[in-house]
């Protein structure tokens, strides 16, 4: 009677792929990027609003406006004898303004390329521009220092508001839906609330910590947000401008900031080339897009339709939005109709029809080599079989499982007496590289012990190569054994700090400790216990 071998139980460990959520599902439907190449930073980015398939790009001395889907250029701007900043659209799409190095703030018909008007008046370099609420002025941000509010119809100047900031103004935002009210922020870290009504123009004056790079608005105009350095800030404006929440999720310059999903999602892009998307309701990011270099401005079409990313070295990132070309009413009606013409198997003539047709039983995958070794009491070929090609590289989890399997069967002993030194160096290789790591710890920890067990008499006939790969075992064991030593003055010390809170009567987050014995066959130089730390 033949017995039953059940195949070795491969301990499955949790893996550490991202938990896929909507977000990350919504967002993977961008599509690979198309690139174009500029010559200069591209400083900024805008899509029309009257032609969503239409965006602006401000590179050196032009403004050039590209079609989405043919990704050629529309329209060219090239009305600047020296570099020009922050084009931007009107909220009908119908104008357009720019700033340059000269400090002029240049007014253009997207239709004709015509210069309507020509605004003089910063004795700076004028980098962003935008246009109130109620599309009827233009706020300039220069570098020198000063915020002017200009009449579109009568190509004046409205007000100036001087000597607020102590450094550059390079970004603002208007209020989306009051055109008295916006905001600046200067590379002195400051941000102020203008409001054009009042007698006192600043209202606020807040502190964002570091230079300020972007601002905006959120659609409702409660709340705005600005960036500098490698946070993200947003201010409650209904609440007296307080701070809500600070997110720091990069770790370079944040240089941009966008709004996606009507409102729902925020966009910041940074020098450290990657995109966050945060839900705005939690301020938490959902979803991340990496790009091949640094991130300096970007642009968001309507209904995500597309991502739009300039970097500092003249590339042009274009991700649109994978759409279902197919509905899926047409997806179900389809299926419904092959399934009605799939061909069902006919039964056989002078035959009474069945209910049910019972297949034949589906035979389960075969055994894996080491098991069928294993199966067969081949204790030394198994465990060169896992450890054989590149299963020991790819997938070290199989190699414990038959160590641990020799070891509950006691056979690893006699697995690696008489074995060649090549196959003994790479086991005790894989021991020292796997050692560390908390999942493998007792099963490789009883096979160190093993192997030392071994050749605690036998050191005289070893050779070179295998007496350099022992010293390394010992190394390995020396460093874990210091590493307890370590966390165990870390856990005595913590118990001390946290019983002369206790007795202060203050109220201390306690840590958890999980405790594990040593492997019964631990050399007596290891230490104890190996105590982990769990937050």
């Amino acid at each position: 009677m033949q017995n039953n071998f059940l195949p070795l139980n491969t301990r499955r460990f949790q893996q550490r792929a991202q938990v896929e959520t909507p977000d990350t599902v919504y967002w993977n439907r961008l599509a690979k990027p198309e690139h174009l190449k500029e010559r200069n930073t591209i400083d900024y980015v805008d899509f029309s609003p009257s032609d969503p398939d239409n965006f602006v790009l401000t590179c050196s001395v032009r403004v050039q406006i590209y079609n989405l889907v043919t990704k050629l250029v529309v329209k060219n701007l090239s009305r600047f004898q020296k570099t020009a900043y922050g084009a931007t659209f009107r909220q009908d799409g119908r104008l357009l303004a720019a700033g340059d190095e000269e400090g002029h703030v240049k007014l253009f018909d997207t239709t004709s390329r015509n210069i309507l008007r020509l605004f003089k008046g910063h004795t700076a370099p004028v980098h962003r521009t935008f246009f109130t609420a109620d599309k009827l002025q233009l706020a300039s941000f220069g570098d020198d220092k000063a915020v002017r509010l200009w009449d579109v119809a009568n190509e004046k100047v409205v007000q100036t508001y001087a000597d607020h900031h102590t450094d550059y103004i390079r970004a603002g935002a208007m209020h989306p839906q009051a055109g008295h009210m916006f905001v600046s922020g200067g590379y002195d870290g400051k941000i102020k609330l203008y409001d054009t009504r009042a007698e006192t123009v600043v209202q606020h004056t807040l502190d964002h910590g570091a230079p300020v790079e972007s601002m905006l608005f959120l659609p409702n105009g409660s709340v705005f947000v600005s960036a500098g350095g490698n946070q993200v800030r947003v201010w409650d404006l209904v609440g007296g401008c307080r701070l809500l929440t600070m997110m720091s999720q990069h770790h370079k310059t944040v240089t941009c900031l966008r709004l996606g999903s009507d409102g729902r999602r925020l966009f910041s892009g940074g020098l450290d080339r990657h995109v966050k998307i945060y839900d705005v309701s939690t301020y938490k990011t959902v979803h991340t897009l990496t790009y091949p270099n640094a991130v300096v401005s970007m642009a968001v079409a309507s209904g995500d339709q597309a991502v739009v990313a300039g970097m500092v070295d003249g590339l042009i990132s274009i991700r649109r939005m994978i759409v279902d070309s197919k509905p899926s009413h047409l997806k179900k009606i389809r299926a419904d109709r092959a399934r009605k013409h799939r061909k069902e198997p006919m039964p056989p003539n002078n035959t009474q029809q069945v209910d049910h047709n019972i297949k034949d039983r589906v035979k389960g995958p075969g055994l894996k080599t080491f098991d069928v070794h294993l199966r067969q009491y081949n204790h030394k070929k198994a465990l060169a079989d896992v450890m054989g090609s590149k299963k020991s590289e790819l997938h070290p989890e199989l190699v414990v499982a038959v160590i641990n399997d020799l070891l509950h069967r006691r056979r690893l002993e006699k697995t690696l007496i008489d074995r060649p030194d090549e196959v003994l160096v790479k086991f005790i290789d894989f021991v020292c590289a796997h050692l560390g790591e908390t999942r493998f710890m007792r099963p490789l920890m009883m096979a160190a012990s093993t192997v030392l067990d071994i050749f605690e008499r036998q050191l005289v006939a070893c050779s070179q190569k295998l007496m350099d790969a022992l010293e390394r075992l010992s190394a390995a064991f020396q460093e874990e054994v210091k590493l307890t030593t370590e966390l165990m003055r870390l856990k005595g010390t913590m118990d001390m700090l946290i019983g002369v809170s206790m007795d202060s009567g203050e109220v201390v987050h306690k840590p958890t400790y999980v405790e594990t014995k040593a492997p019964k066959m631990l050399p007596s130089q290891a230490a104890e216990k190996y105590v982990v730390l769990v937050e």
